[in-house]
């Protein structure tokens, strides 16, 4: 039987850093109030010629060398954003592939705001375990300064730009495989967390009169008391329904929204703040790719050991949620 494999990591941030303080002169804000409500202290910004695609090369390049596995291996790319390169199609995934030059892969996006990558490795796992591909490369990807409304102060000192990559692999190994994912939604709370013109469901009028509606806007207090409890829940559930404790967690890789959400998470599960990633400080939220970046950061210090569990955890617009349990498994 095949398993799927979690191989690589890679990742890419924006040079251009937005610092709260940047933020104090552009919103009515200061730098302890943004700190005090999300942990955030500053986020980078993509160029005005650096498209999500772009981002998402980098990390995918970096994701593939890192693999041990030859980019001609690569038989599949998906791609997670709620930012791509163009409103309908082609697809940033197809792009991207294009970009790599992988040739004729399968390539697609989609669609579940901070869930995505989540999201994208269950499907890749999906995909693998049924036989039908044997390498697939997935990237998060946002250029969310694209779609944020700078003169709204709930919701532009929280986004920032970014793309994490991985390749997830076939092996016949159980014990590199990915243990398990848990994907869910519910639509009644879309409201909460929306980009509400641009699709079939406005008129095109509208967009002329209210540009604002192209813009993400979020009701912050009702996101906030069902993220909690929608992301405790689905990890409770995914422990207990693989028999594995908390204290078994080597690398806790919540989404990295709002730090007062994650340390209600951590509490609680009972984690460690050594089991804590924490890197929403430097790069806000960055929808998608906000756990690869993350993952990433954890590889690159040096603390990302082959065999060590990660839990992943994630909530976001839809409203989406996902947790995923993935031992780190590398070829080299």
């Amino acid at each position: 039987m095949a398993y799927a494999a979690f191989r690589s990591i890679g990742a890419y941030v924006p040079e251009k850093i937005l610092t709260n303080e940047d933020l104090s002169k552009m919103v009515d804000t200061t730098d302890e109030w943004i700190t005090k409500r999300t942990g955030i202290k500053e986020r980078h910004i993509a160029s005005k010629d650096e498209t999500t695609s772009d981002m998402g090369v980098k990390a995918a390049q970096q994701a593939i060398e890192r693999s041990g596995i030859d980019k001609s291996e690569i038989d599949m790319i998906i791609c997670a954003t709620i930012s791509p390169d163009y409103f309908c199609m082609p697809s940033t995934a197809t792009v991207i592939a294009n970009k790599l030059s992988l040739g004729y892969v399968t390539a697609f996006d989609i669609s579940a705001a901070c869930t995505g990558f989540v999201y994208i490795l269950s499907i890749a796992k999906a995909f693998i375990e049924s036989g039908m591909k044997k390498n697939i490369l997935i990237v998060g990807a946002e250029k969310l300064s694209a779609i944020t409304d700078y003169t709204d102060r709930g919701t532009c000192i929280l986004f920032g730009d970014g793309a994490g990559a991985a390749v997830i692999s076939a092996t016949e190994n159980k014990e590199e495989a990915i243990i398990d994912i848990h994907t869910g939604s519910d639509g009644a709370y879309a409201d909460l967390l929306m980009t509400p013109n641009g699709g079939s469901g406005s008129a095109h009028d509208a967009l002329e009169q209210e540009s604002a509606g192209c813009f993400m806007q979020m009701k912050g207090n009702e996101t906030f008391k069902v993220a909690v409890r929608t992301l405790t829940k689905d990890v409770v559930e995914i422990l207990e329904a693989n028999n594995i404790e908390s204290s078994q967690i080597t690398h806790f890789v919540p989404h990295q929204a709002n730090l007062r959400i994650i340390k209600a998470v951590g509490e609680a599960l009972k984690l460690d703040e050594k089991q804590v990633v924490l890197t929403v400080e430097k790069y806000g939220n960055t929808s998608g790719a906000s756990i690869p970046m993350a993952i990433n950061d954890v590889y690159e210090s040096g603390s990302l050991k082959a065999g060590e569990l990660m839990l992943l955890d994630a909530f976001g617009g839809g409203l989406t949620w996902g947790s995923a349990l993935v031992p780190f498994s590398p070829l080299k």
